[in-house]
């Protein structure tokens, strides 16, 4: 039954958000709401309808959070609810953590094949700092493996809710949907504020259209907003007309106002993305309202460069990474430049699958080319003169006479596992330095790990690493503690005696030989030959720790010479030799993509 709702009343409104671990099926439960609501009917219907994006459909990841609104008649009564489906992915916790401060309630979606697991806790926490109602909802009931009376066991230890509570669903069959949104009419408060106060809105999001500007999605918190007024974005100071406001449904629908506790757009012609903040607060001209307490800024956990492959494609890029962060606001970006790569951006990341999504999303949006350089993270480095400064490259670190000491980041690592696993777990953690602080049993044969280790050695492949040891059944969440003194070195690698910087690592001392010695065997695989040896080597300071020599490709010059005399053959090849030689001084290695890329991926 559909339905247009005008002058609806606050009391009728609910905004809630979806909150899981990775894979539980958020989507799926998603699509049944919208369908049931009739949101969402005929050709629009297909798996995944918030995901849009092609790489989220390809990999059956949520990248993105995605806002829509819905009709649902209970009691007589219409109501309004504003759903907001968020990732399960720990590097997308950002976005997570936006769309609880838009949102008075969250539905927390545990499988009941799995179980509760880290990100499930870590989102809970989330949720509860905001002061949201929760409603579990056991998903995928209709497995023939599920344990739904283990799992409830999990759910009322970790959320202390009572049994009856918990919403037993399936988001592929369609079981337990009217009760949960029964359970949202019900159970979740409906939106605080005073249409009639002055206006504040709290923009959650915003993204680029060529054809419109920047449209930025924003939840009225005080005052209505109606087309045409004048308003002003508090933190950036600038002045706009709202041109087009409206609601959320599959395709974005003009109102005339958005009054207090709504989620909606506003179109107001801005060009450029630097004008617009997640964070930032809405309101009219004139007004005297205050900003809102946005949430907190966002903190990078990886930093790699990105380089043009074409130098003359800088600007392009630059352009790109801009309307990327518009729909990414976790992403951060300065520019860079390599003596090995030219002009670019030293960016930060949230976490290696971050990193692989922003690359594909440069190349598939907007068509760019991109070198990416070893991603490392942000250390401290402490002078001998008691100044300290941040090191987001190797290349920053300072003169061995300068330098005092050099801090790293340390994370507290929470890990779920079935028992079974965890000998193999243990001696992952303790390879990369970890230090296990606490182990406790859950219902089942299930026991949660939590150690304290450096984020520099969960970058690389910490997380396929655990995934393959516990065949997928461990789970894993991390958040940054604090910084701590640490014996580090850089590592340098060197093709033909010339320094590639974007090859360069800050490494712990006792991994330097053995990393060292991989890098150079790696390399020996993946550069092409040439006409000349090529001499690769890992350097620490002027000592050279390990050696490779690709030898040169050798074009037989003495296949003309038939009959006569030795000398003749000789006078070919010595002519061959000083041409080698002069070439070997003149010619310029080139790094191929993949190279850097195999970096990461050294076992």
């Amino acid at each position: 039954m559909r339905f247009v709702i005008k002058g609806i009343k606050m009391d009728n409104i609910r905004n809630f958000c979806i909150i899981a671990h990775i894979d539980h099926g958020k989507s799926t439960l998603a699509d049944r709401l919208l369908e049931y609501t009739g949101t969402v009917t005929g050709k629009d219907l297909q798996a995944q309808v918030l995901d849009d994006m092609d790489l989220e459909r390809e990999r059956g990841i949520t990248i993105k959070s995605h806002a829509i609104q819905m009709d649902y008649e209970f009691e007589g009564k219409k109501y309004v609810l504003n759903l907001i489906d968020t990732p399960g992915h720990v590097d997308f916790s950002y976005e997570v953590s936006r769309s609880i401060a838009a949102c008075e309630g969250a539905l927390l979606i545990i499988d009941a094949t799995q179980g509760i697991q880290a990100q499930t806790i870590s989102n809970l926490y989330l949720a509860l700092d905001s002061g949201l109602e929760i409603i579990p909802v056991l998903n995928k009931m209709d497995m023939p493996n599920a344990m739904p009376e283990d799992v409830k066991d999990q759910i009322v230890e970790l959320t202390g809710c009572k049994r009856e509570e918990i919403i037993e669903a399936s988001g592929k069959t369609g079981l337990g949907v009217e009760e949960i949104l029964k359970a949202i009419v019900e159970r979740i408060p409906s939106p605080e504020g005073e249409p009639n106060a002055p206006l504040q809105a709290l923009i959650f999001d915003s993204e680029f259209n060529s054809f419109r500007g920047i449209i930025t999605y924003c939840r009225v918190v005080n005052g209505t907003l109606r087309t045409g007024e004048k308003v002003k974005f508090i933190n950036t100071g600038r002045e706009y007309t709202a041109e087009e406001i409206g609601v959320l449904r599959l395709k974005q629908e003009p109102r005339g106002e958005l009054s207090a506790g709504n989620v909606g757009y506003i179109i107001s012609g801005i060009k450029a993305s630097a004008e617009v903040k997640v964070g930032d607060t809405i309101t009219h001209v004139g007004s005297k309202a205050v900003a809102i307490a946005g949430f907190e800024e966002v903190k990078p956990m990886v930093f790699a460069g990105i380089y043009p492959v074409d130098s003359e494609d800088y600007e392009d890029l630059r352009t790109a990474i801009e309307k990327l962060k518009l729909n990414d606001a976790s992403l951060t970006f300065e520019p860079e430049s390599s003596a090995a790569l030219g002009f670019g951006f030293r960016c930060g990341f949230l976490g290696m699958l971050h990193m692989e999504i922003v690359q594909e999303r440069l190349d598939r949006e907007f068509d760019m080319n991109v070198i990416t350089t070893v991603p490392n993270v942000m250390y401290i480095a402490h002078t001998t003169k008691g100044k300290e400064y941040e090191m987001h490259n190797p290349s920053d670190m300072p003169s061995p006479t300068e330098l005092d000491y050099i801090e790293e980041p340390f994370i507290r690592a929470q890990i779920i596992t079935p028992s079974d696993y965890i000998g193999s777990i243990m001696t992952l953690c303790l390879n990369k330095r970890a230090v296990l602080i606490n182990q406790q049993y859950h219902t089942g044969n299930r026991m949660e790990l939590t150690f304290e280790m450096p984020l520099g050695e969960i970058v690389f492949d910490f997380y396929d690493k655990l995934k393959s040891i516990s065949r997928g059944y461990a789970s894993f969440d991390y958040y940054r503690i604090d910084y701590r003194r640490a014996n580090l070195i850089k590592l340098d690698i060197l093709l033909n005696g010339e320094m590639v910087d974007a090859l360069s690592a800050l490494i712990h001392i006792d991994h330097a030989y053995s990393f060292g010695k991989r890098i150079c065997e790696k390399l020996k695989e993946l550069i092409p030959r040439q006409q000349f040896d090529i001499a690769v080597q890992a350097a620490i300071g002027a000592k050279i720790i390990s050696r490779e020599t690709i030898k040169a490709v050798r074009k037989d010059v003495t296949a003309k010479c038939y009959g006569g005399d030795i000398t003749r053959k000789r006078k070919l090849l010595e002519k061959q030799k000083k041409g080698k030689k002069r070439m070997k001084q003149i010619g310029n290695v080139e790094v191929p993509q993949k190279a850097f890329l195999a970096v990461l991926k050294l076992d």
